[in-house]
């Protein structure tokens, strides 16, 4: 089968940094489904994991954590999945990615892909669809039905890829949902998100939302700069608000006061966690890909592709890594077809 990987840690301007090569085509094991991949599309992960290291892979690593696509075989242990479904799925970045022809997948981790989208537009969801609900609505104490009734939600970078999906949901939940975002062209994909307001994140956040009537607000997802934001997020959080976290900081962390003084609950995101440690809920993952599926056909929410690169190839991999390090893509870009 065809395959995009690595066996060097490079600079992406390196042409060696990705490369076609061919594989064979894995076998179902279980729990598996063996999905042939239509589409694709690129996260920081793939970035962060493909960055320059010393260390020579002795087999081509293929990367790639969001895919659609159509399952072709079962493993003997699978239910709820047959040949022939449209799948969509984030996978599990201690197995093989989904940057091949075909791809095995945990079941339990899979979902079916929305009904009302094609391939190429399912493919940009399942990542951040996961990350923005477990980080809203299991780690933070919000419910996804009406858990944000009276109150008010900052999303610090509401223009990437988990920005935009967790502002749709934080909407649909009720929160007041005030994003940041410093283009025009980033303000206005906020607004068509859903945010109620926008802040300009080049300036002090403070008074942009004492102009706007928020003294404080009652939670904030840090999606960008921990470091950064980290000082400003404890004065701008109201006693026993909640910080959503998905970026390592790059340094210490005092937690101490305001934090311990406000009481402020604080917590850390990472989708990866349950299939790489293999956690008893590991299927919660294929949940909620099934209800953010159903939510995406009912209306409730919209895709979040803004650009698609076609078809799938090393070429076209580099330079889908290339735009993300740039920090000014909005929403998603997916890869499509081989």
């Amino acid at each position: 089968m065809k395959a995009v990987a690595l066996t060097r840690y490079l600079p992406i301007d390196d042409p060696q940094s990705l490369l076609d090569v061919e594989l064979p085509t894995p076998v179902p094991g279980a729990h598996d489904l063996l999905v042939r991949v239509e589409a694709v599309s690129v996260n920081p992960v793939d970035t962060k994991i493909r960055s320059p290291k010393p260390q020579i892979e002795a087999q081509p690593k293929v990367l790639g954590y969001d895919a659609a696509g159509v399952v072709e075989a079962i493993g003997d242990s699978v239910g709820g999945f047959r040949p022939g479904d449209r799948v969509y799925y984030a996978g599990d970045v201690t197995r093989a990615g989904s940057n091949a022809q075909f791809q095995l997948v945990d079941a339990r981790l899979a979902g079916h892909a929305p009904r009302s989208l094609e391939l190429a537009e399912a493919a940009a969801l399942p990542l951040t669809a996961l990350t923005a609900w477990e980080l809203l609505f299991q780690r933070m104490p919000f419910d996804s039905e009406l858990g944000g009734e009276g109150k008010s939600l900052l999303v610090i970078g509401g223009a990437g890829g988990v920005g935009s999906i967790a502002i749709q949901l934080a909407r649909r939940a009720g929160f007041t949902v005030i994003a940041t975002a410093s283009r025009v062209e980033t303000i206005d994909w906020c607004r068509t998100m859903g945010a109620h307001h926008v802040l300009d994140h080049h300036h002090a956040l403070a008074p942009q939302l004492e102009a706007l009537g928020f003294g404080q607000v009652d939670a904030v997802l840090n999606l960008a700069d921990t470091d950064h934001y980290w000082e400003a997020i404890g004065q701008l959080l109201a006693p026993q608000g909640h910080v959503g976290l998905i970026v390592e900081p790059a340094n210490a962390l005092r937690i101490g006061d305001p934090y311990k003084a406000k009481c402020i609950g604080i917590h850390w995101e990472f989708m990866f966690a349950r299939p790489r440690f293999g956690t008893a809920d590991m299927a919660e993952q294929g949940r909620i890909l099934e209800r953010v599926a159903g939510l995406i056909d009912a209306g409730e929410l919209r895709g979040t592709r803004t650009g698609t690169l076609a078809p799938i190839n090393a070429a076209n991999l580099r330079e889908a890594h290339r735009r993300l390090e740039s920090g000014r893509t909005i929403g998603k870009l997916v890869l499509a077809g081989w």
